[in-house]
C-alpha cells in the first residue's frame, strides 16, 4: 500500500497546515569544471549544514539530487550532523566568524530552531528573505515568516496532536474542554509524557496553561505572565489522578506512544510526524486515528537560513526555490511524515483529495526561559501531586 493510500486512512481529522521554508540574497563566487580539457559552464558548490534524525539525511539526499539534476551549475555539499553532535557547533562557528569580522563563511544554508534564529538574529547572523531573489516565497503563509522577521522560513513542520484508538474511542474529543472531561470519564487511559522529556507533553501542559491567557501571550517572554498560570497548573493538578496509574508520566514522546501501541492507554497527545511514520511501519495498531483539538495544539516547524557571510546566495537562493515547489514539498510529505512548507492549495490535486480531511492551522509557542519555569513549577505541584 502507499504512503498516500496509507495517509488517507489515517488522516481522519488530522490537523495540518501550509507551513513554508527559506531563503536569501547576494551574490555569489564561482568555479569552472572541465572535462576532457574544455571548460564547462561555471558550477557553484554550496554547503547546506543540517542535524536530525536520520529521515532528515534521507530527505535531504533525495531533495539535492532532484534540484542538482534540473540545476547543473549548482552542486549541493550536504553536511549532515546526527541529532546532539553539532548544531551547537554550527551556530558557534558562524557567531565566532560573524563576530572576528570575516568577511565571507563556508556555511551557506542552515537548518536550525527557532532559538537558533533568536540568538543568530542578535549577532546580525541571518540574511534578510525578499520573494523577488525567491519567488517561491510566494507560496508560503506571510505570517510565518513575519512571525521571524523574514530572516527564515520554515520549509516543513509537524504539530501535536491526539492520537487515539478508534477501537475503543469512536468519537474523540473536539475541543479542549472535551477532551478534560474525556479524561476525567475515563481515568487511567489518558497519558501524556514528561513535558522537559519531549514536545507532545510539553504541547499539552503549554496549551492547558495558556487557554486562560491571552492569545499574544503564547509568544511572549514577559515574566509578568508567570503570574496568569495558576488557572492552568490548578487543571493540570486536577487532572493527575485521572491520569495513566494515576499520575504516571512517561519519559519522552515516544513513551506514551508505546502505552497506545500496547492498549495501556487509549488517547495520547502525539507528533503528528511521529504517528504517522509508526503508523506506516505498522509500529502503532491500524486502528489508532489522530485528531486535532480546538483551540489548537501547538506545533513545530524546522527553518532554513541563510548565513550574511555566505558569497554564494544566488546559488543558494535556486535551491530554497526548489525546496518550495509543490515537487519538492511532495516529498516532504513522503518522506517526513510532515507538513508542507507551502499552503495547501498550492499542492498537486490528488494530494489535497488525499489530505481533505485536513484543516490548516496550529498555534506556535516560544516563551523564551519562562519555559524551563514551566517545567519546574510542573514537577513541584504536578508531578509530585502535591
Amino acid at each position: 500500500m502507499s504512503v498516500k493510500k496509507k495517509f488517507s486512512m489515517m488522516l481522519a481529522g488530522v490537523l495540518s497546515l501550509g507551513l513554508l521554508a527559506g531563503c536569501g540574497s547576494g551574490g555569489e563566487a564561482g568555479s569552472s569544471a572541465t572535462a576532457g580539457g574544455t571548460t564547462e559552464d561555471a558550477v557553484t558548490e554550496i554547503s547546506l549544514y543540517t542535524s536530525g534524525s536520520l529521515n532528515v539525511k534521507e530527505l535531504w539526499e533525495t531533495l539535492i539530487s532532484d534540484f542538482e539534476a534540473q540545476n547543473k551549475d549548482v552542486k549541493v555539499k550536504l553536511v549532515y550532523l546526527p541529532s546532539g553532535t553539532g548544531g551547537a557547533t554550527t551556530m558557534d562557528r558562524l557567531i565566532a566568524a560573524k563576530q572576528s569580522g570575516q568577511s565571507k563563511g563556508d556555511i551557506d544554508l542552515y537548518e536550525g530552531s527557532l532559538d537558533d534564529i533568536t540568538r543568530g538574529a542578535k549577532e546580525g547572523l541571518w540574511e534578510t528573505l525578499d520573494t523577488t531573489k525567491v519567488p517561491n516565497l510566494a507560496n508560503v503563509d506571510e505570517a510565518y515568516l513575519k512571525q521571524v522577521n523574514d530572516q527564515a522560513v520554515p520549509y516543513r513542520a509537524s504539530s501535536v496532536v491526539l492520537a487515539y484508538n478508534s477501537a475503543n474511542v469512536p468519537e474523540p474529543p473536539k475541543t479542549a474542554d472535551e477532551l478534560y472531561e474525556w479524561i476525567r470519564q475515563h481515568p487511567g487511559k489518558f497519558a501524556y509524557n514528561d513535558p522537559s522529556t519531549g514536545g507532545a507533553g510539553s504541547s499539552f501542559v503549554n496549551t492547558a496553561i495558556y487557554n486562560f491567557l491571552p492569545p499574544e501571550a503564547m509568544n511572549s517572554s514577559d515574566p509578568a505572565n508567570m503570574e496568569k498560570w495558576g488557572q492552568g497548573f490548578a487543571l493540570l493538578k486536577e487532572l493527575g489522578p485521572y491520569m495513566y496509574q494515576k499520575g504516571v508520566y512517561p519519559k519522552k514522546n515516544q513513551g506514551t506512544l508505546d502505552l497506545l501501541a500496547s492498549g495501556e492507554a487509549d488517547m495520547i497527545p502525539a507528533w503528528s510526524d511521529m504517528a504517522l511514520e509508526q503508523l506506516n511501519k505498522g509500529l502503532l495498531p491500524d486502528t489508532v486515528k489522530l485528531a486535532q483539538i480546538d483551540p489548537a495544539f501547538t506545533g513545530g516547524p524546522s527553518y532554513l537560513m541563510v548565513p550574511a557571510l555566505s558569497t554564494k546566495k544566488e546559488a543558494v537562493q535556486k535551491l530554497l526555490d526548489y525546496v518550495l515547489s509543490p515537487e519538492a514539498q511532495t516529498n516532504v510529505i513522503n518522506k517526513m511524515y510532515g507538513y508542507p512548507g507551502i499552503k495547501w492549495d498550492l499542492m498537486p490535486a490528488e494530494l489535497q483529495k488525499e489530505f481533505e480531511s485536513v484543516s490548516g492551522g496550529y498555534r506556535s509557542f516560544n516563551s523564551g526561559d519562562l519555559q524551563q519555569e514551566i517545567y519546574k513549577r510542573w514537577q513541584s505541584e504536578v508531578a509530585s501531586g502535591s
